[in-house]
């Protein structure tokens, strides 16, 4: 009975998850637009050499409530679960989220794969009730990115 007992206190501590957001960590920003979100994403990942998809986690006001650097690939491609990109967004109280990955060729130009991700990522986020509000494509210039909510395919 001591071990049943044992093993159930571990169970409640599992289900104990809580978000701890130090001061300085991440600006709570409000993220307005593709290009607010294009500034955050080529800070953190716009110079990789390797793709790297970024996860930003908003609240209902669509403020940062996280940015996760979720999964780095090879210099051509980027195999994500949906599961890891769902994971950041719970565990951060996420309404919404918002990926973004770089093109190590700085051609942010959509890949077949690019936009079939994109899809597969907003069933799930319909499925859970975390909005997928866009999946952008950055390079090493703000100014050169692609919103596939922009073009459509969101």
């Amino acid at each position: 009975m001591a071990k049943k007992n044992e093993n159930l206190q571990m169970v409640k501590e599992i289900v104990r998850i809580k978000q701890v957001v130090t001061k300085g960590e991440v600006a709570r920003e409000r993220i307005g637009s593709p290009a607010d979100a294009v500034a955050i994403a080529t800070e953190y990942i716009g110079d990789e050499d390797r793709e790297v998809l970024l996860v930003m986690v908003l609240n209902t006001k669509n403020k940062l409530n996280a940015i996760h650097r979720c999964h780095v690939g090879s210099i051509n491609a980027s195999i994500v679960h949906p599961r890891e990109v769902m994971k950041a967004a719970i565990l951060n109280n996420g309404a919404s989220i918002i990926v973004a990955h770089n093109h190590p060729s700085y051609d942010p130009s959509p890949s077949r794969q690019d936009i079939e991700v994109t899809q597969r990522l907003k069933e799930v986020g319909t499925l859970l009730g975390i909005e997928l509000l866009d999946s952008l494509i950055v390079s090493d210039d703000p100014m050169k990115f692609v919103s596939l909510k922009e073009k459509g395919y969101l």
